[in-house]
Parts: structure tokens; C-alpha cells; sequence
């Protein structure tokens, strides 16, 4: 559907956090009207604000589990299942997908035949075992503002592949989402990248460029493989630059 300017008032951007909340969180939220999802596109604007509530539960979360004088590694476990919990492991599962379908097919129907395929393959479950435990150590190591500014970039990251690559599957969840407008992909990134320099000062500009380097990678790889992107390809970047901010963060602090 067309976006109308004259619906886009205070009211509406309110519309646009809850019904990102609603496609990237499982938050138990009220009912939404129908207007609020009138529009999918335009919300990708609030995507890294999702990743900023996110955070936010896990600070919380962490500061009652260290009032407990439990581990950093079983701390970090835990929020490690929550996150998992708190998005109903949608970025997980389009992980796995990816990369079942990009490396375990030879051509461009059979890699998306075999990411819409339900079962896991070696591919899907060894890239997550490397992932998420790579995820558990730099959760573990990382101060909550760090993890925070993973969040949400690893967030802001997606809007941009949405706008340059065009589905590669119709219909699908990325094609029914719609291409967002070049505007709201730009506030995504710029709430996303100022969040991350507020706050871990200037190593969130750094860990804004690797989380820019590593979308554009997973960008070209699904471009050449399959030709665009798909919710499953959107939800891999997800997961691979929040990880690779995480690490880069932990790096650049020793």
C-alpha cells in the first residue's frame, strides 16, 4: 500500500513503534488497530528503538541476576535465553535458514525452497552453535551499554538491506512487509548509529562501521545466491552484527 505523508503525524509514529514491537518482539502487547500495520514499511524507522527496549529488559534483568552474585557466564546465558524468548527466535530461525538454503542448494530455487523448508539442516545447526556461542561470550564480557548499542545496530542494520535488495521471494514475509522509503531507513540508521556513540563514546562508531561492513556482506552474498532478500536473510543480519558488535565492543575495550 502507498504511504500517505498526511498520515504520518505523532499519532502514527507511536503506530510505527508498536507494530515493530509486534513484528520483531513476542512482547505481550494490547490489540493494535488495523491502521497500525496499514503501513509495514515505514515502521523499520523504530526497528533500532526495539532493540533499545530490548536492552532495556536485559539490564534489568542483569542487575537483579548479579544482585544474586551469579557468574558473568551463566548471567549472560540467561539474557541469552531471554533475548531468544523476548523475539520468539525469529532472527535464530532465519539464521539457520540462511544458511541451510544458501550453502546446501545449487541454484536459486532450490536455496529458497530450502529456506522455506521447516527442517534443520547441518548447515542451519552448526552456524548456530558457532553464532550463539559466540553470542554467550561476548554477552558474558560485554557492560550493558555494549550490549545495549548491539541491539539496537544489529537492528538498524536491516532496514537498509530491505530498501536495496528487492524480495527474492513472492509472496513472502519481506514482500508483504513492503520497501521502505530511503527516509525512514536513514532515521533507522541514525538512531541507531548516534544511540551506539552516546552510549560507549567513540567505539560505538566503530562498531557502527563492522555492523555496516557485515549487512552489506550478508547483502551481497544473498544478492548473488538468490538474487534479493528475505525475512530469513533480514533476520541472519540481525543476529551476525549483533554479534560481531558485541565482539568488536569487547575488543575494543581491553
Amino acid at each position: 500500500m502507498a504511504q500517505n505523508d498526511s498520515d504520518i503525524g505523532p499519532l502514527g509514529r507511536l503506530w510505527d513503534m508498536a507494530a515493530a514491537l509486534v513484528l520483531l518482539t513476542r512482547l505481550p502487547l494490547p490489540p493494535l488497530p488495523d491502521r497500525a500495520f496499514a503501513y509495514g514499511a515505514r515502521a523499520v524507522w523504530a526497528y533500532p528503538l526495539v532493540g533499545l527496549v530490548l536492552g532495556l529488559i536485559l539490564t534489568v534483568l542483569a542487575v537483579m541476576l548479579s544482585a544474586l552474585s551469579l557468574s558473568p557466564g551463566i548471567i549472560a546465558g540467561v539474557l541469552l535465553g531471554a533475548l531468544i524468548m523476548l523475539t520468539g527466535a525469529m532472527h535464530e530461525d532465519g539464521l539457520a535458514d540462511t544458511a541451510d538454503g544458501l550453502w546446501g542448494g545449487h541454484d536459486r530455487n532450490r536455496r529458497l525452497e530450502i529456506m522455506k523448508d521447516s527442517r534443520i539442516g547441518a548447515y542451519g545447526v552448526l552456524a548456530l552453535i558457532v553464532v550463539m556461542g559466540l553470542r554467550w561470550l561476548g554477552l558474558a564480557e560485554a557492560s550493558w551499554t555494549g550490549i545495549v548499542a548491539a541491539l539496537m545496530l544489529s537492528r538498524a542494520a536491516m532496514p537498509p538491506l530491505m530498501l536495496a535488495l528487492p524480495p527474492a521471494r513472492v509472496p513472502g514475509l519481506s514482500h508483504s512487509v513492503g520497501a521502505p522509503r530511503m527516509g525512514d531507513v536513514m532515521a533507522a540508521v541514525l538512531i541507531g548509529g548516534i544511540a551506539a556513540v552516546v552510549l560507549v563514546g567513540s567505539a560505538g562508531l566503530v562498531a557502527a562501521l563492522v555492523a555496516a561492513a557485515i549487512a552489506g556482506l550478508v547483502g551481497l552474498v544473498a544478492k548473488v545466491k538468490i538474487g534479493g532478500q528475505t525475512g530469513d536473510i533480514l533476520g541472519a543480519t540481525q543476529v551476525l552484527t549483533e554479534v560481531a558488535v558485541l565482539l568488536t565492543l569487547v575488543t575494543l575495550a581491553k
